[in-house]
């Protein structure tokens, strides 16, 4: 396979073509006109103020319900930081992202999987997890699940909040995919059905470009309070240079157009994804998502992921681990296809490569 361009099935990074540069050249422009004794200088920690009230306008809340920050992933240092300590518990879906796990256990909390149905975390698992402990958060990705492509189901978003209320735990809502969807029915936000046991989360990072690192929360005025002065003693001030241009794209009104521009970018390659997966990969078990940046895999019985992923190197095919994702242990055949940043054919290259590394690993090559 020398000389065969190499494929990358490993980070969900959108598509460089998807980046609204000239928009956001002006934006810039605009904003050190408008706001550079502000965006130059130090300022406050919950973030770039005309943004903040862009933000509550969105979500229809107070700004003081509103923090901006270097993106999303910063957010859940801060609330570790504010909700825990050595040993405390907490519940994420399982799979989940690798990264938060990561993050959690910095900070010494014991992680307790979730196991993750198509439709959402299984409420029976939840249920027994919740008589064994009760975790001082729940991080959760309702729609577009990194790394699955699962999204919750009405009823068990419901459920979900139904439990947070009763047994009095939050529910981090990680939420950065949700404005892709490609096909289907919206559902409500678990911020939605039950506000006041829900910080909500998401970032600019796949709408915009993750070059801009902002990311904002939504939650009650008291715990923005308290999560500021984490973020004042962590980095004094975000990047308001960045938020401010942000803003001036948003008040220009670009963000509908955007994302429209990205639901027509990416659709007809998670199209391509489910195609090449029927026509080389048949024995495979994919998720069906509606949007979102991700396609995952279950491989056929006997094939790992571990043993797939050295035969694709011969095929200049690059995949992620699947364990990485799993809190509790799990993933031996789990196979995430992160789809965004590749183009139709490569799609569909990459996935011809994907079953001859399978064929490989179930014939014993």
């Amino acid at each position: 396979m020398a000389g065969e361009k190499t494929i990358n099935f490993t980070r969900g990074v959108p598509a460089t073509e998807s980046f609204p540069v000239k928009e956001m050249e002006e934006a810039s422009r605009n904003a050190l006109e408008k706001f550079s004794d502000v965006i130059m200088q130090y300022g406050k920690a919950v973030g770039f103020q005309p943004l903040r009230d862009w933000l509550a306008a969105w979500r229809g809340v107070p700004t003081e319900q509103v923090m901006t920050s270097n993106g999303s992933l910063q957010m859940v240092e801060f609330l570790c930081f504010h909700y825990l300590k050595a040993g405390d518990v907490v519940f994420t879906e399982s799979p989940t992202y690798d990264r938060t796990v990561t993050m959690l256990r910095r900070h010494g909390a014991r992680v307790v999987g979730i196991k993750l149905d198509p439709d959402g975390p299984d409420i029976d698992a939840l249920d027994a997890a919740l008589k064994k402990d009760i975790p001082k958060f729940f991080y959760i990705i309702p729609d577009f699940q990194n790394p699955s492509g699962a999204t919750c189901s009405l009823e068990k978003r419901k459920a979900v909040a139904e439990r947070a209320r009763r047994y009095g735990f939050p529910l981090v809502e990680d939420a950065p995919y949700r404005p892709l969807r490609y096909r289907g029915e919206e559902q409500p936000a678990l911020a939605d059905l039950a506000p006041e046991s829900v910080l909500h989360m998401l970032s600019f990072s796949k709408l915009i470009g993750p070059g801009v690192r902002a990311g904002m929360l939504y939650a009650p005025a008291e715990i923005i309070a308290k999560i500021g002065k984490i973020a004042e003693d962590t980095y004094v001030t975000p990047n308001l240079f960045s938020q401010g241009a942000v803003f001036e794209f948003l008040a220009a009104g670009h963000l509908p157009g955007q994302i429209e521009k990205l639901k027509a970018l990416y659709a007809p390659r998670l199209d391509a994804c489910r195609d090449a997966l029927r026509e080389f990969l048949p024995g495979a078990v994919p998720t069906r998502p509606d949007g979102g940046f991700f396609l995952s895999v279950t491989l056929p019985e006997g094939v790992t992921t571990e043993k797939v992923m050295e035969k694709a190197k011969g095929y200049n095919l690059n995949l992620a681990p699947g364990k990485d994702f799993f809190p509790d242990g799990g993933g031996d055949r789990f196979l995430r296809l992160p789809y965004c940043a590749l183009s139709p054919d490569e799609i569909r290259e990459g996935i011809g490569r994907l079953a001859k590394a399978v064929g490989d690993v179930k014939s014993g090559k």
